[in-house]
Formats: structure tokens, sequence, C-alpha cells
């Protein structure tokens, strides 16, 4: 069995490593059980998770990025797979497995270092290069292709509701009228385009940047995936097995507070209704931690600053599950 440790590091930081492993709270017989890494990157979180699994214990994690597939299988330990697809997909995933159940899932939401670092991916604006940003380049469009196509108000609505652009108007007809005169095939023309439209940022804050945050997440479907990857990741926990969600901007970490909220607390019925307490609804999740990096790893790694760790254990025999 090769150790997983022993696989080469990349320049990534992972985020939260020890808290959000820990958090699952792999001990004793649960050593031996079955995980997800929803989200692979480099295999920080992976890595850590087998250090601390058992001789029979088992990791599946997914990624829709192909050099983070490629990393994935340079570990050779037999307890480790990878996917290749999103982890949404996670339910029919393992089912073609003969998995219905694990015993714990950690998700590591956002874009990793070396996307951003890698100009020729288009994620940043920092550097130029194509126009891309799609996680998997196997599939969909890219941004170039879907900026050349979108109306006016798609263009608008996207940078609006996934960038919380406030200037998102005046992003949109700048957009448009710029791409009547030639192309936008890159980074750095989306970015000049969004500077010129914005007259006013927060200081220290470039201007393209809810713009990029933006058609990145709806080119590669984020939103939806986290929301279905939730419901999916949610249904396979067995009782007493947590989940471990890292978020990055406020979006994201919104849906899984109220996702995990959602379980976690249940309309109480009127009082003067004559409800036995067996029939009460009960909740189907226990809030376990809030977790924010320390100001050491925010010195150490300043992309660390906006996350957000949450973590939930679904409970014991729910009145749902008692009623199927």
């Amino acid at each position: 069995m090769t150790i997983a440790n022993t696989v080469p590091e990349f320049l990534h930081r992972t985020v939260l490593l020890d808290e959000a492993v820990d958090a699952l709270d792999l001990a004793g017989p649960r050593a031996d059980g079955i995980y997800i890494d929803g989200t692979f990157g480099r295999g920080g979180h992976s890595r850590l998770l087998l250090s601390r699994l058992g001789p029979n214990g088992r990791l599946i994690a997914f990624d829709k990025d192909l050099q983070a597939i490629a990393t994935a299988e340079q570990i050779t330990d037999p307890r480790f797979s990878i996917v290749h697809d999103s982890f949404a997909t996670m339910g029919s995933s393992l089912a073609e497995r003969g998995i219905s159940h694990v015993d714990g899932i950690l998700l590591d939401l956002g874009i990793s270092s070396p996307q951003v670092d890698d100009a020729a991916r288009g994620f940043s604006f920092r550097n130029d290069g194509p126009l891309d940003m799609r996680m998997d380049t196997t599939r969909g469009i890219s941004a170039a292709e879907w900026i050349a196509t979108a109306t006016e108000q798609q263009l608008e609505k996207v940078i609006r509701d996934y960038g919380e652009e406030r200037f998102a108007f005046q992003i949109a007809k700048a957009i448009v009228a710029r791409r009547a005169v030639e192309p936008i095939s890159s980074t750095r023309q989306l970015a000049a385009i969004v500077a010129n439209a914005v007259k006013t940022r927060e200081k220290g804050k470039d201007p393209a940047t809810r713009t990029f945050q933006a058609v990145r997440i709806f080119i590669n479907q984020e939103l939806e995936d986290l929301e279905a990857g939730l419901s999916a990741a949610y249904a396979m926990l067995r009782p007493g097995s947590r989940m471990s969600v890292i978020s990055f901007h406020s979006l994201e970490d919104r849906m899984v507070k109220q996702f995990l909220a959602s379980k976690a607390n249940v309309p109480q019925p009127d009082r003067r209704l004559p409800i036995r307490a067996v029939d009460l609804p009960q909740p189907q999740m226990k809030l376990i931690a809030k977790i924010k990096p320390s100001d050491a790893e925010v010195a150490a790694n300043p992309r660390a600053r906006s996350a957000v760790l949450r973590v939930a254990e679904r409970l014991e025999d729910s009145i749902e599950d008692r009623s199927r």
C-alpha cells in the first residue's frame, strides 16, 4: 500500500485542512467506513483522510477537472478511487459501485489555486489567457462562447445574481457594445471592459472580481451542482455520520447554511392541537460547528480569508426514516 502522503505536493494550500477532516470524527470502527471527498482538487483533504482511515476504510473522490483527475491517479492506495464527474452525481455514481450509504462527506467548494494561477484556464483576470473558465474542459461551452451569444438581459442577470454586482446593467451593456466591434476571447479583454464600466469599487478589490466570479459560477453550474450535491449527500449519510462543507463566497455559504438549517430546524405545530409526541416532526440533522480560518492561516494563505466551514451530523432514526 502506497502511503497517501508520499504523493507530490502541488502549489496549492488546502484551506481548513485539519478542521474539515477532524470534524468527520474518524474514530474507532468509523475509521473503516466509506468516505467521500466531493472536490478532490489537488488532494489535500483526500491525503489526510487516507492517513486517518483504517485498513478496511474506503475513500471515493470526485472532481470535474482533468488536471485534478491526473493528480488523483498518482495515488496508488487501494482504498482510494477517483470519479471524473461532479459531486452532484454521487448518488448514481456510488449506486453503480454498490454503495448506498457512507460514513462521512467532505465538500470543498469553489476553485483551487492551480486553476486560478494557470492563465490558460481563463479563471483569473490577473493574467491574460483564453476566456474559458470551464472546470471540465471536455464538456459544455466556454465563457467566450457564452458571452458571444448571450443576450444583454441574460448577461445582466448572471452578473447581478451570481456576482452580486450592482453595476451589472452597465457591464452587460458594455459587453454587448464591445462584442459588436470584436470578439471577446481573452480574460484581459473582459477585465478591461468591466473596468471601464465600473466607476467605483471597494478599496483593494479589482473591478472585474464579481463579474469573473459570476461567469465562472454560471458556466460550471456551480450553484445547481451544490443544491443537488447537498441533497445527495444528506441522502447517503448514515445516521450518526457527518458532513463538512467549506464555502468561499456568500452565495455558496447561504445555500449551505439554509440547507443544513432546513434539516436541523423543524416547524413546531400549534401546542393546542392534539398531536402525540411521537408524531411531532423531528430534526433530521444536528448542527455541529461553524469554523473560520485562524489569523495564522489567513496570514499564510490570504485566499483562505473568506472560507467558512459548516459541519452537521445526520441524526439517528428520524420520523422521515421510519415512514419509508
